[in-house]
């Protein structure tokens, strides 16, 4: 099972840390935190990761080189000197990618089963993708999913939505068959999130129910929490 990680982006809510230190090699719970991320999608299964870098690229790739004492297989893909956007960075691996395959963020740590949008996506040939959302009311970020009664399908996804209809969240991995990637214009800058909404209006995304709040270290404040959780956890 394949994941691509965003993990290109300049993380300006964290600096000046991150002005010398990418995002993914902030230290959690005394380790860089792709660390922890690799390891847990390790253990749910996913064996092929490509990571998206960008900035200060060169010190995760140093730390992570080939993924094996990961326990995973990391390949590299490099942004260059302008950013893409979320889908455009997917686009330009597009040599590398599998028929199916989970997008997820390099500050993002969820505690789920990495794998489980993959096995609903290759077991449904009625949709695109397959979205793992979370019953957040508006909680820990703003809430931008409406799901149907049985939460098998996304129906709207929209951000800066007030609307309290809204009660889940895209959680932070969701799963796409390849061609929705390779029918982007190489090279123009897309986000991932307008391709997601144009999936739960043509009712082609899924929902994959996670159960467990996700945590963020995009922020000081998500970075200090997941930091408690880890040091605290009494199971891997």
């Amino acid at each position: 099972m394949q994941a691509v990680v965003l993990a290109g982006g300049l993380a300006t809510r964290m600096q000046p840390r991150t002005l010398t230190v990418p995002k993914s090699m902030l230290e959690v719970a005394g380790r860089p935190f792709v660390d922890w991320q690799l390891e847990r999608m390790a253990a749910c299964g996913v064996g092929d990761v490509i990571m998206c870098v960008g900035h200060l690229a060169e010190q995760i790739e140093a730390h992570v080189g080939d993924g094996s004492r990961h326990g995973v297989r990391v390949r590299w893909a490099h942004e260059g000197p302008r950013l893409l956007g979320t889908a455009g960075a997917v686009r330009a691996t597009l040599e590398l990618l599998a028929p199916q395959f989970l997008v997820t963020y390099g500050d993002s740590y969820l505690p789920f089963d990495y794998a489980e949008p993959l096995r609903l996506l290759q077991a449904h040939a009625d949709c695109d993708g397959v979205m793992a959302i979370y019953k957040n009311g508006g909680k820990w970020d703003a809430s931008n999913v409406v799901a149907d009664a049985a939460r098998a399908w996304v129906l709207r996804y929209e951000k800066g939505q007030t609307d309290s209809a809204f009660d889940h969240i895209d959680y932070g991995a969701t799963a796409l068959r390849r061609e929705v990637i390779a029918a982007l214009p190489l090279g123009e800058t897309r986000a991932l999130d307008a391709i997601q909404h144009d999936l739960a209006r043509r009712k082609r995304l899924r929902a994959c129910v996670a159960h467990d709040r996700f945590f963020e270290i995009g922020s000081p404040g998500g970075l200090s929490e997941l930091d408690r959780h880890l040091r605290t956890r009494t199971a891997p």
